[in-house]
């Protein structure tokens, strides 16, 4: 086949356009089948044709989740960082039409970590000499700035990172209220998963601890207790 040859999209079979192939492993990619991935999956290079069907089977399902979200915290960091409580899932996306935006609903039980750095970056500033040069002052002078990265870590088959910047501009000065601002929101978004981390493995550990019997105060058999901790022959609660 020629560079030109026309090419057809191995997912809807759409042609796609001169600038429009996204290659696959074994097949091609048009940007409008691409845009339905997740945007946190960035090892499309190295996929199949199936790995790619199998990732929008679950981007579609992923409909449903997002359906049945509410919100009950909401962190505005440059991206939207989004919990719902009660079903003990979170999202993170850059939109506030989020809905319509399918962001990827994580599970509690899928964070893994959770990792922050702060990035500082500086500009060397200049002056102007007698020719109108920009020439270095003496001693050099730097412009600095910061920026809080976060990257959670989640148990996903299609990425394994979401990364996070906290602050939405970059920040100056070191000292200043902005960064002590964004200090604090990263420490508790850092602290809040992290806790959702060790709660979750604190969970693990007491389901797979073994049942010690007790006895019943209702029917006064000894008995251990069911997963709901409810005795095994009248069912009433007794842990």
């Amino acid at each position: 086949m020629g560079l030109f040859d026309k090419k057809y999209c191995s997912i809807c079979g759409e042609k796609i356009g001169l600038l429009g192939n996204r290659k696959l492993e074994d097949g091609n990619l048009c940007k409008d089948c691409a845009r339905k991935l997740s945007p946190f999956f960035s090892e499309r290079r190295h996929s199949t044709v199936a790995d790619i069907q199998a990732q929008l089977a679950y981007r579609e399902a992923n409909r449903e989740k997002v359906a049945a979200f509410h919100p009950t915290r909401t962190f505005n960091c440059r991206e939207y960082l989004i919990l719902d409580e009660d079903k003990r899932q979170l999202i993170v996306t850059n939109y506030r039409n989020w809905k319509d935006q399918n962001p990827d609903v994580i599970d509690f039980g899928d964070v893994t970590g959770c990792d922050l750095n702060v990035d500082e970056s500086r500009r060397e500033l200049y002056q102007k000499n007698a020719e109108g040069k920009n020439v270095s002052y003496e001693p050099k002078r730097y412009e600095y700035s910061y920026n809080f990265n976060m990257t959670i870590a989640v148990n996903n088959p299609y990425f394994s990172e979401i990364p996070i910047r906290v602050n939405d501009n970059e920040i100056k000065y070191r000292a200043g209220v902005d960064y002590h601002r964004a200090e604090q929101e990263a420490m508790e978004i850092r602290d809040l998963l992290l806790g959702i981390r060790a709660d979750q493995r604190r969970a693990a550990e007491a389901a797979a601890a073994p049942k010690k019997a007790v006895v019943c105060p209702y029917c006064g058999a000894t008995t251990t207790p069911d997963e709901k901790g409810c005795c095994e022959y009248c069912g009433a609660p007794v842990d």
